[in-house]
């Protein structure tokens, strides 16, 4: 038989399993086995050229002169990019930059600002 885990939200010991979720009486919160499962192991894990963890909302420079392919445009050096959102593949992150638009970049051309 497995043990129970603590509610992840007021700690109470006092938590049961009902049709495949654990429930706290306590709170009323109600969570399943795979919640619990892996904590440590949320979402996606992008880090920037300098190895600092990078999340969604963050505030990026570029450290490479970048060509926008299809494009005559350049992104400079320096430039700052806020608000950014990580996504899944080969470039890891979605943006717009000033001036040019949306854009998807890998995380190896950008430092955490």
């Amino acid at each position: 038989m497995s043990e129970i885990p603590s509610c992840p939200q007021c700690q109470s010991s006092y938590a049961y399993e009902d049709r495949g979720l654990f429930v706290c009486p306590e709170c009323g919160h109600e969570w399943s086995a795979s919640d619990t499962a892996a904590p440590a192991e949320e979402g996606l894990v992008v880090k920037d050229s300098n190895g600092n963890l990078l999340q969604d909302g963050d505030t990026i420079t570029v450290i490479k002169d970048l060509k926008v392919k299809g494009s005559s445009s350049v992104v400079k050096v320096g430039t700052k990019v806020k608000n950014i959102r990580l996504v899944e593949g080969d470039h890891d992150i979605d943006c717009k930059i000033d001036g040019i638009g949306p854009m998807k970049l890998k995380s190896e051309f950008v430092k955490k600002a």
